[in-house]
């Protein structure tokens, strides 16, 4: 139980401080003079900077624990922040932002955090573990982002970023709690090379369709997650609309991140990541073509709350049941690449059409439509181990 409350705090500060970058575009546009375009620049390669350190982060924390590489990355992330609330220039922002930012959450996010609890979690309560952990981070989304707004009203924006990086400082010990040792499942596992995992794990077509689908969760909760306030202000809502969204989305997702948990430990998991992939696109069209009022801007909320970080315990879960936990935080790093490369592209693409054509119409269809693929991409997956199965894994 130690483990899964760690686990989750870790989750819920680097998680509960990343979402509340959207807020921050209108006030470094304002006050430091930033284009939009390069602000949503700097915030999407943080996401792509994330996910080419993420595999790295994981082999880390596989090799020499997880206490060492969060203590570190809650160090960088704190920096990043600090130097964007310290200086105006936009090489400060590319660099904190974008790079020591992304640098950080490798190491206090998802890769780290999922191969801990993998390792510590008997099989039959992995997903579920994993669900309460994600719904952790959600926790920090409620939380976090009316700390960050609050902080930035009474204070200024520069405040608000150093009292979120004095947050995460307080974070760094807490990976000390997540170390465990070997389950009996992982001590069964055969010994295999790094090397040869990776090879393993790219000649298995399942981990294949799961890797790119993954892509679509990046880019869809990247967007929204940018460029939700600022779209609710071009649509003549009050700023305070986007943040409470934002917190609203957090708060809809602690059950959400639980509720996938526990599905992915009673049905396969790649068909409930396929449904929740159409679910996703059906509540994104319909939220672009409604007007926006306050009720449905809360129902919007709510719905992509419930599943905004589900795909996480369903999509490492599904890795762990393919490939077990030796190099899980490995191969969900790599996993987990498509899905930043589909961020980075999801909150770059909101700034650059804003940019060209004034609208976001474009990136809200593109949004809807990517679901249907990634559904398309999830429900064929064979979740046969190759550990398990005497043919070996599928080949693409």
């Amino acid at each position: 139980m130690v483990v899964v409350l760690a686990g989750g705090a870790i989750m819920s500060v680097a998680m509960g401080t990343r979402q509340s970058f959207g807020l921050y575009l209108e006030p470094l546009a304002g006050g430091y003079g930033h284009s939009l375009g390069l602000i949503a620049f700097a915030i999407a390669l943080h996401n792509l900077t994330w996910g080419i350190a993420q595999p790295f982060a994981g082999a880390a924390a596989d090799r020499f624990g997880p206490a060492p590489v969060v203590a570190a990355g809650a160090l960088l992330y704190a920096g990043g922040l600090s130097l964007v609330a310290l200086s105006a220039s936009g090489a400060a922002l590319i660099l904190g932002m974008g790079v020591l930012v992304g640098l950080g959450i490798s190491c206090t996010s998802f890769g780290v955090v999922m191969a801990a609890l993998g390792r510590a979690v008997p099989a039959g309560r992995r997903s579920m573990a994993m669900g309460l952990a994600s719904a952790g981070g959600s926790l920090g989304q409620a939380l976090f982002v009316p700390l960050a707004q609050g902080v930035a009203q009474q204070s200024g924006m520069a405040a608000s970023l150093l009292v979120l990086a004095s947050c995460l400082v307080a974070a760094a010990p807490l990976g000390v709690l997540l170390h465990q040792a070997p389950g009996p499942g992982e001590m069964a596992e055969p010994s295999m090379p790094l090397r040869e995992a990776v090879s393993q794990a790219f000649g298995h077509r399942g981990y294949c369709l799961l890797t790119l689908g993954f892509f679509t969760c990046g880019f869809q909760l990247a967007f929204i997650g940018t460029h939700l306030p600022a779209y609710l202000t071009l649509c003549g809502m009050p700023a305070s609309a986007g943040a409470s969204a934002l917190a609203l989305i957090g708060l809809f997702n602690m059950i959400g991140s639980a509720l996938c948990g526990w599905l992915g430990g009673r049905f396969p998991q790649q068909w409930a990541l396929g449904w929740l992939y159409l679910l996703r696109s059906a509540v994104i069209l319909a939220f672009f073509l409604a007007p926006k009022t306050g009720p449905v801007v809360f129902a919007f909320a709510a719905a992509m709350g419930l599943m905004w970080l589900g795909t996480v315990p369903l999509t490492s879960g599904l890795v762990a049941k393919l490939f077990g936990t030796r190099h899980l935080g490995t191969l969900f790093g790599l996993c987990f690449l498509s899905h930043q490369v589909g961020s980075f592209l999801g909150s770059w693409s909101g700034g650059l059409i804003f940019d060209l054509t004034g609208s976001y119409s474009l990136v809200w269809v593109a949004a809807a439509m990517a679901g249907l693929v990634a559904a398309a991409l999830h429900f064929p997956i064979d979740a046969t181990s190759p550990h398990t199965s005497a043919a070996g894994p599928r080949r693409v």
